[in-house]
């Protein structure tokens, strides 16, 4: 991923570096997040996200099956992604949009079923499969 840039967290753009969550969240403890993985294209056009609603919706998909509540409408995460390649001044990227429970307690059953971090991460990750990957 990304050392350094701009990460869209909980609703804000933030340097990487201020992008951190509790030792004690729920996600660490327990695998309780969910993530999407979505390619954006360099076109003659500018830069096109592939299928991003069908992934965003996926993603909501999976937080309300691990009834993980996901606060930021589709509308708010596609926007979130487009803005997110646009302040790192990528032309293509990787996009990696996450939700995971936050510091909600210890123990299976989280004891707060609201306290919840999202993320959108882009980077220029390059080829990852082929000859060229």
């Amino acid at each position: 991923m990304t050392e350094t840039g701009t990460i869209w967290f909980n609703g804000e753009m933030r340097n990487s570096a201020d992008c951190t969550v509790h030792v004690l969240s729920h996600a660490l403890h327990y695998g309780s997040s969910v993530f999407e993985g979505v390619r954006a294209y360099e076109t003659p056009a500018g830069t096109a996200v592939f299928r991003l609603a069908d992934h965003i919706r996926r993603l909501r998909y999976s937080a309300n099956v691990y009834r993980i509540p996901l606060i930021y409408t589709d509308d708010v995460l596609n926007q979130a992604c487009r803005d997110t390649i646009r302040v790192n001044g990528l032309s293509k990227a990787y996009l990696r949009p996450l939700v995971m429970r936050g510091n909600c307690g210890l123990g299976v059953l989280p004891k707060k079923m609201d306290v919840v971090d999202v993320a959108v991460i882009a980077t220029d990750w390059g080829a990852y499969l082929g000859e060229a990957g």
